[in-house]
């Protein structure tokens, strides 16, 4: 059985706010811009992968200007993943604890090249009270790709700062490929792999992706390697994105997290939305939602903060930007990787990764204490669901 769900639209993976108050977002009469993603493809040499993202630009009545962040922060989300010690409500500007943890490495495979990419992160760092990141900037084909301000620069920024946010120990690299194609981004995937294999083992993460195309199977080999647990955005509308339809990677969703007029936290609802691959095969770790996906895989796995209304804020450098607010599930990719990071277990693989979380989630006394299970928002349902997989992370544990 083949089953999809959801509205089919062409591209919201990363989605870009500039810096109106949170409570304004959703009354914001900005434009939208839609930033050149690569071209969509069919099964053939030289693909081209997208970071998938729209950029708000709000009315200047509702701008504040880029000098200071105004989403959610380390800590704040620190919080409300319950990854420190719990502040009434996690309300944004009251919340400073951040998470200390982390080992070993964690990539982040993008394409062309962020300049800024240590400033970037040096400031981030610096802002919200994190330890400086020992980072390194690699360059897949041995030379410099070309810049591209505002897109997949800005996602660079993104994933390094968020990585780094979940597990503030942890070595961080960007390993940046020659171009979008996906010749490139696999041969960047490579060369992540081995670095983090020789770190001693860690989580890659993939904000980018493309269509699914029929001989994907093929180059599901990219993202198998020993000690190495990759992530993958899952895509934010429906349309599914390679190689987050993988069995190697974890997919990882997005949600909305949700505050009263004061700030606090009232819960999370679903925002992103998944389905089932057309051509990867169910993995032996679903076989306990077969009646949900059937006999192809599903996705997400599990789900954090994406939702551009509740979105994390981000400094770059690059191009000018400074501070913004972030949202998709290219978000979440980076900072599930540094939660199941810090979490320390280091399973050594993706498969060994999910199998644990699968089996937490049949065990309803474990499954309660260390997921939160989204039963609301845009066909979210108890259990598991095409919105949020098993739902968000509470605590290290079973991660």
């Amino acid at each position: 059985m083949r089953r999809f769900i959801g509205p089919i639209l062409i591209a919201v993976s990363f989605l870009v706010f500039t810096q109106p108050a949170l409570a304004q977002l959703s009354s914001s009469g900005g434009t939208v811009v839609v930033p050149p993603s690569g071209v969509e493809h069919a099964d053939e040499v030289g693909v081209r992968a997208h970071t998938n993202f729209l950029i708000l630009v709000p009315s200047s009545a509702d701008s504040a200007g880029p000098s200071s962040p105004s989403g959610e922060t380390p800590a704040s989300l620190a919080c409300v993943y319950k990854l420190t010690k719990q502040v009434k409500g996690c309300p944004i500007k009251k919340t400073t604890e951040n998470p200390t943890g982390g080992a070993n490495a964690i990539a982040v495979v993008s394409a062309y090249d962020n300049p800024d990419a240590t400033t970037d992160l040096d400031t981030f760092s610096t802002q919200f009270g994190l330890p400086s990141a020992d980072f390194s900037q690699v360059y897949a084909s041995g030379k410099q790709p070309s810049n591209d301000p505002g897109g997949w620069s800005l996602e660079e920024a993104m994933a390094i700062e968020w990585a780094h946010a979940m597990a503030p120990a942890a070595k961080i690299y960007l390993v940046e490929a020659a171009s979008n194609s996906l010749s490139d981004l696999f041969k960047a995937e490579s060369v992540a792999s081995k670095l983090v294999a020789a770190a001693g083992g860690g989580e890659i993460s993939n904000s980018w992706g493309g269509s699914e195309f029929s001989s994907e199977l093929a180059d599901d080999k990219y993202f198998k390697k020993k000690t190495v647990v990759y992530f993958a955005s899952s895509g934010d509308s429906g349309q599914l994105m390679y190689p987050g339809t993988s069995p190697n990677a974890v997919s990882a969703g997005g949600t909305t997290v949700n505050r009263d007029a004061s700030g606090n936290f009232t819960g999370e609802s679903g925002w992103s939305y998944g389905g089932d691959s057309v051509y990867e095969p169910r993995p032996a770790y679903q076989d306990i939602i077969e009646n949900i996906v059937g006999d192809f895989r599903g996705t997400p796995d599990f789900s954090f903060d994406g939702s551009p209304s509740s979105g994390v804020s981000v400094y770059d450098a690059d191009g000018g930007y400074g501070w913004l607010v972030i949202g998709g599930t290219a978000v979440s990719s980076p900072s599930l990787a540094g939660i199941v990071n810090a979490a320390g277990h280091f399973y050594g693989s993706t498969k060994s990764e999910l199998t644990k979380i699968y089996k937490e989630y049949g065990i309803p006394k474990e499954y309660k204490a260390w997921f939160r299970d989204i039963t609301t928002g845009n066909g979210c349902a108890v259990g598991w669901d095409f919105c949020s997989g098993v739902g968000s992370d509470l605590t290290y544990k079973g991660k």
